[in-house]
């Protein structure tokens, strides 16, 4: 039986060849998701993909049935961001996820429901309400948010949820970037050293341990999170949707791991072990229970998600 929760594919963080994105969505078409994200997030100056090509991208995975939201920047510094941002809610086909408060007004003046995306920082029911106000039909809460205040946020009614479930957690943003300082460069002359690091540039502790990644202006975990041996725990949680972010080895086989493991196809005491070959780091599980995000901790009997059942 399959399950009613969906598997998303989120916007894409990191800078790569125009080739190896084209290549990476045509993949993207066949897997088991229901909704992809697109779009530039982090830094206005990776370019080797334009407007124009993102929506015929998103008509591709349009005509083959996924469900298409154009993401917005994260961070609006100049005019030539804003003018990028009108673009992208003046598209007229796709939803879009507003990931600055900037963005969700205007889509709100513009009449348009939209995503709000994870950057918007909602941990309060007072906040998801103004969203749900403003037009909100989803949200994807921070990706520190714990399990215990998930389940304990008073959801607007009609609002889907859907939780950050795989890949590096992107922790912060910063107006530097971080990846041209590395490179001893200034920002507006950073060469575009981030297409260089197709899963960013680890940060490695003085005892050599991977503590964080860079991905040019954005900071990210040096683990990466995943929550596919916690399926079962988001029984409660409202929760309608999986987010999988974006990696440049093996996405299509950590779609199909998850897809399998919401299905009951695959044992849930054996999808940490199926996963681990397609990660490019240590996995982490953390923030979801409460603590350090570092940290994980494998149930000793993970829990099936019940079929049939929603989150």
């Amino acid at each position: 039986m399959t399950s009613p929760i969906k598997l998303a594919l989120g916007p894409l963080l990191y800078y790569w060849p125009r080739d190896t994105v084209l290549s990476f969505y045509e993949q993207a078409a066949s897997w088991a998701v229901d909704t992809v994200y697109l779009g530039e997030t982090v830094c206005s100056r990776r370019h080797e993909l334009r407007h124009e090509d993102w929506l015929a991208l998103a008509e591709t995975l349009a005509a083959a049935g996924k469900e298409v939201v154009l993401s917005t920047q994260t961070l609006i510094e100049s005019e030539s961001d804003l003018k990028a941002l009108r673009k992208i809610v003046d598209n007229g086909r796709f939803r879009v996820e507003a990931n600055e408060f900037g963005a969700a007004n205007l889509l709100s003046k513009a009449g348009l429901a939209f995503v709000a995306g994870p950057a918007l920082n909602v941990y309060n029911p007072d906040t998801l309400a103004l969203l749900a106000n403003l037009g909100a039909m989803r949200w994807v809460p921070p990706v520190e948010m714990p399990r215990a205040m998930l389940t304990a946020m008073p959801i607007p009614a009609g609002m889907e949820t859907e939780v950050f479930a795989f890949g590096r957690l992107p922790l912060a943003f910063s107006a530097r970037c971080f990846t041209a300082r590395h490179y001893n460069l200034q920002k507006d002359a950073c060469e575009f050293r981030c297409i260089d690091h197709p899963d960013g540039l680890t940060l490695n502790t003085r005892e050599g341990e991977g503590f964080l990644t860079i991905n040019g202006i954005q900071t990210q975990s040096g683990k990466v999170h995943s929550l596919a041996h916690r399926l079962g725990e988001l029984v409660g949680t409202q929760v309608t949707a999986l987010r999988l972010s974006p990696q440049s080895q093996h996405m299509g086989d950590v779609v199909a791991t998850y897809r399998e493991a919401l299905d009951g196809t695959l044992p849930a005491n054996k999808v940490a072990t199926q996963l681990q070959p397609f990660l490019p780091a240590p996995a982490c599980d953390g923030y979801w229970l409460g603590k350090a995000g570092l940290d994980l901790e494998l149930p000793l009997t993970p829990t099936p998600l019940p079929q049939g059942a929603r989150g």
